[in-house]
Parts: C-alpha cells; structure tokens; sequence
C-alpha cells in the first residue's frame, strides 16, 4: 500500500506530466530481440540526395554493446551527396536526448555515423554526426534537401571500435556528446516544431548501431 507522501508525489508528477514539464521514461532500443535480415519494427528508411536505395538490416555481431545484434546501414553506394536515415515512428518530440553506440566498419568514401533530432521528412531534419575518415564530429540542418553545418570541432574517431554519440536538444540550444564528454554546444531555430529521431550515415558507410536510447519531454 502507497504511503500518502507517494500518494502525493505520484499525484504531482502525474500532473506535470500533463502540463508538459515531466520527462517520459527513456525509450531503449538494442535489436536483441529482432529479425536478422530484416529492417527493425516501427523503424522506417528515407534517403537524402541521390544514389541507389538504402539497406538497413539486423545483423549479427558478436562484439555489440547490448550482447549480440546490431541495426547495420550496409549498402556501399558511392554517390558522395546520398545520406541514408532510419527514422524510429513512435516517439514525436521537440526537446530531446537522443543517444546510440556506434561502430564505423568500412567505406571508401566516408565512414559516418549520425543522430537525427526533429525529423520533419527526409529533406528537413537537425544532424549531429562522427567521421573517422575525417575525425571529426559535426552539426548541421538538413533544408529543402540542403545539408549546412552550424558547428563542430576535430575529435578522434576510430574505424572498427564502438564509441558512444549523444545530442541533447531543448529549445533553440544543442549539446553533442561524444564518448560521454561534452564536445561543443550552439544555437539554432530553423526547426522549432517537433519531430522524430533517428540514425544517419554517409554515401558508402557501412555502420553499425546498438542501444539507441531516447528521452523527450512529454507533450
């Protein structure tokens, strides 16, 4: 039986929830449970810029962060202006934390991983990504299919190992995290609405995902 302080203290979230000021519970997802081969449900794939069609898979990996299976972009087009996405349906939201483990595993002409915040549709969305062709991760928005980096700074990113991004969003203010250390923080309205989260990568990026965890304010 509750205790009248629990009472109470449920009854005080439960309303602040309601008024917008309460965060939801974090939304985990690591592909455990899965089909190989196949795309993840609730998840879907767009394309920004040109080349062939995307390849989001399930897939084994003995050396995943969450015990055994990744969510894999594996096509290996070359086209240098194509940025691949994979958009989770289910959470909508304007003030987001948006976190995943990554492991950059090949590609010729770019070896990036990203993070989608505010997804409007496949040719307007907030990106903060790593490169470790490049070392060096980066913020940029997505306009009418126009990719315009509004910050960033150099930082070792290693081929072949999992290493952990991170964008917080509120408001106008953006924090991004690499490897849990605060990398840079600025400032942007282009996109106020909410929108969906997701994972993003570069022409021929093969990358692998697992444990991306979602935590917005509830609306």
């Amino acid at each position: 039986m509750k205790t009248p302080l629990a009472i109470i203290l449920t009854a005080l979230c439960t309303l602040l929830v309601f008024v917008g000021m309460c965060r939801a519970a974090p939304v985990v997802i690591n592909f455990d449970t899965a089909e190989v081969g196949a795309l993840p449900v609730d998840f879907s794939t767009a394309l920004t810029g040109g080349g062939g069609p995307v390849l989001w898979v399930v897939k084994q990996d003995a050396t995943a962060p969450s015990g055994g299976k990744v969510l894999a972009q594996t096509s290996t087009d070359q086209t240098d202006y194509r940025f691949p996405l994979c958009v989770y349906e289910k959470v909508i939201a304007r003030d987001v934390e948006v976190a995943v483990r990554f492991k950059a595993v090949s590609g010729k002409v770019d070896q990036a991983a990203g993070l989608v915040a505010r997804f409007q549709d496949k040719d307007n969305y907030y990106i903060t990504r790593a490169n470790a062709l490049e070392n060096n991760v980066r913020l940029y928005k997505v306009v009418g299919g126009s990719r315009k980096q509004f910050a960033g700074v150099k930082a070792k990113v290693s081929s072949g190992e999992w290493h952990t991004l991170k964008l917080n969003v509120k408001g106008k203010h953006f924090q991004v995290f690499f490897d849990d250390k605060l990398l840079f923080e600025a400032d942007d309205g282009t996109f106020p609405e909410p929108g969906e989260v997701g994972l993003w990568t570069k022409a021929d990026s093969v990358t692998y995902f697992d444990n991306l965890t979602i935590e917005s304010e509830e609306r």
